[in-house]
């Protein structure tokens, strides 16, 4: 069964955006059980900001805050509406990418 990372670089709970990101992956991926994963980024921690420092390496440049990753791809670089979020997640999981 195809799974989806989602990825937020999350600077902590006194972030209003990274907060906002959250509340809208963690809606947007309850429709999909166990087939979605999230992860979030905190950056004062090693292991997470080297994962950053990689997915910003790819885009060529820092990664915005706030944004969201799925499996690996930043397709958000704003808060979006959580039906968006599904609809990304639902074409992925059919695509099996």
């Amino acid at each position: 069964m195809p799974s989806v990372l989602l990825e937020i670089p999350y600077e902590g709970d006194h972030c209003a955006p990274c907060v906002y990101m959250l509340e809208t992956a963690e809606e947007a991926m309850a429709a999909f059980g166990d087939r979605v994963k999230l992860d979030l980024l905190y950056l004062r921690r090693k292991d997470s900001a080297l994962r950053y420092k990689t997915l910003s390496l790819k885009m060529g440049k820092p990664a915005p805050i706030p944004s969201l990753f799925i499996n690996g791809k930043m397709y958000f670089d704003y808060i979006p509406p959580v039906e968006e979020v599904q609809e990304k997640i639902r074409g992925i999981l059919a695509s099996g990418d």
